[in-house]
């Protein structure tokens, strides 16, 4: 009586946790100062913009109002013939001469969804615009005239290419030149050389600045495993720490340390700056209202003498997160610029997954056969291991008789029978955890996947057989299918209607597993271990699909070498076949 309502208990307890999943989800993962310049959006969309924050995984308007007036705002804005175009290997845009702001980058190699008419991702948009971000170089001075947004920038090119730099001007009239020579690489890093020349008869004390501003209305989630909001590295560490709830809360925040680089970042975007090599400017974080925030690094002040000129260069990388990239940058000098992708503690471990990963992935040229692929090379390494588990296993089976006699012998005494099990195991030369061994080797391997999977841009929008994007949630399910007809189904009800294939493939294949292990378990806890694949397989249907390709893979790899070793081991299946009619017949017996 007592197994039976630990039974209904455990069952009731596992229908709680697959109905407050989604809700559970949703909650770890959800899913004041003069500023330098008028970088706050001013727009209709302000009301609209009081409700909660609503982000999607990879970022992006969740608002469909504000997603209605998205392309009129930007065509709006777009529209000044006052603008110089930016044409490199990687990006395209413009930069404002009314103001000298980089407010337009669009990325040549990603689309904003995987449809064929898709536009190319937008990183940069300018402000008062409902995707606003930019960036914007200047320079702070007591009782001078030095550039403002409203000022009017001459340009000594019309388009910027990795080749040819452009350069903007400005002269104040009272005897200071200002300039900053703009200039883009072949990926995503523009370098703004900013200058003021002293023509007149007076020292004068000017400090440059750099800032990023953005919304967070296009943001992505911030989550335990892949960071979104403020990002940087100061001293010797990155700041993960800081979000956009905490700006709101704190209004600003200086981290410690001297800043290597500092921006905002999304799951798969990051737009940073980098001062100069060898400065230390003040770097600040602040919450400028209406879910617009800005990150300013701000360079001492220093006394132009009359003749003299200052020029200071900072960088700005606005672009993807694409690992290879970033850690060029950061062979080349930039301190630890390979961080903006939040790896964590096992990055040892992901990142060399992702170039085994992405070398697979050259050779066969799609990635969800090189998940296929890496699945097979990470059992083949662990298959040693595995083959012990099962001697190990082999060898438990063979002792059960005296281990069922020492426990009746030593019923009364817990201690003593522990002890003398403990004996039995050293004079039979069984390691009892050994079973156990490939499982947990197994862990760290998942976990790293997971992170590649869901942190990699090289997995975003990578299709396999029907799956469009491996780094999303598998679409093929039947409340995608019911939404062909008009029919939603409500979000409470995702658990059970989100099931995709890929998660059934995933429960039925553990279970085959189960039921091939050899039995070492009480009847209650057995019972636990029947019903434990099914409530995997809609726990794990939300995530990436690439994820669940690989855990589908390595249970049927696993179902193939337990079909080998057992033909290795006879007698343990001797055994398992020998319960199986012990089983049968005391159910029979008991009907």
């Amino acid at each position: 009586m007592d197994n039976q309502r630990n039974l209904i208990l455990a069952i009731a307890l596992s229908f709680l946790l697959l109905l407050g999943w989604t809700s559970a989800m949703d909650y770890f993962y959800p899913q004041p100062e003069q500023a330098l310049v008028e970088d706050r959006a001013d727009t209709p969309r302000e009301q609209a913009s009081q409700a909660a924050a609503q982000r999607a995984r990879t970022g992006g308007l969740a608002d469909p109002a504000i997603e209605a007036s998205r392309v009129v705002d930007l065509d709006s804005a777009l529209a000044s013939a006052e603008r110089v175009r930016i044409d490199a290997p990687r990006v395209a845009g413009s930069i404002n001469l009314r103001g000298g702001v980089i407010d337009d980058i669009v990325l040549k190699g990603y689309n904003e969804t995987t449809r064929d008419d898709s536009e190319p991702v937008r990183i940069f948009a300018p402000s008062g615009t409902p995707e606003q971000q930019f960036a914007q170089f200047g320079w702070v001075g007591s009782n001078l005239q030095v550039p403002g947004p409203q000022t009017l920038w001459e340009a000594d090119g019309e388009v910027l290419t990795s080749e040819t730099p452009v350069t903007l001007t400005h002269d104040n009239g009272e005897g200071l030149t200002f300039s900053i020579r703009y200039s883009i690489d072949d990926q995503y890093m523009v370098t703004a050389e900013q200058s003021v020349a002293n023509s007149g008869g007076n020292p004068v004390v000017v400090q440059p600045f750099g800032l990023v501003n953005r919304t967070s209305r296009t943001a992505s989630e911030d989550l335990w495993i892949a960071h979104s909001g403020p990002i940087g590295v100061f001293g010797d560490s990155a700041e993960y720490d800081v979000d956009y709830d905490d700006l709101d809360e704190d209004q600003r925040i200086s981290p410690e340390g001297r800043t290597s680089w500092a921006g905002f970042t999304d799951i798969y975007w990051l737009a940073a700056l980098v001062p100069q090599d060898d400065s230390a400017p003040d770097t600040t974080f602040r919450a400028m209202g209406d879910e617009t925030y800005r990150a300013d690094m701000i360079y001492e002040a220093t006394t132009v003498p009359a003749g003299n000129a200052l020029t200071v260069t900072s960088r700005l990388y606005a672009g993807a997160k694409e690992s290879v990239v970033l850690d060029s940058y950061e062979d080349a000098g930039l301190q630890k610029f390979g961080l903006a992708i939040d790896w964590g503690w096992f990055r040892w471990f992901e990142k060399p997954m992702l170039w085994l990963l992405r070398t697979i992935y050259d050779a066969v040229g799609n990635f969800g056969i090189a998940i296929i692929g890496l699945t097979f090379i990470v059992r083949g390494l662990m298959f040693p291991i595995a083959q012990k588990g099962f001697a190990s296993m082999a060898e438990m089976k063979a002792i059960q008789p005296k281990m069922k006699a020492v426990q009746e012998k030593y019923k009364d005494d817990k201690q003593k029978q522990q002890q003398e099990i403990m004996e039995l195991y050293k004079r039979e030369k069984v390691n009892p955890v050994a079973g156990c061994l490939p499982m947990l080797l197994q862990i760290p391997v998942f976990f790293a996947l997971y992170k590649v999977l869901y942190l990699a841009i090289e997995m975003r929008h990578r299709e396999f057989l029907w799956i469009e994007d491996l780094s999303a949630p598998d679409p093929a399910n039947l409340a995608n299918a019911l939404s062909m007809v008009g029919i939603q189904v409500p979000g409470w009800l995702m658990i059970i209607f989100g099931l995709g294939v890929l998660a059934v493939l995933l429960g039925f294949t553990m279970w085959l597993t189960f039921k091939l292990n050899p039995s070492q378990m009480d009847p209650m806890q057995q019972k636990i271990f029947d019903i434990m694949p099914w409530i995997l397989m809609f726990v794990m249907a939300p995530f990436a699909a690439g994820l669940l390709l690989y855990w589908v893979t390595s249970n049927i790899l696993t179902l193939a070498q337990q079909k080998y070793l057992y033909s290795k081991h006879p007698q343990l299946r001797a055994s398992i076949e020998e319960e199986k009619k012990k089983k049968a017949a005391e159910a029979a017996k008991a009907n």
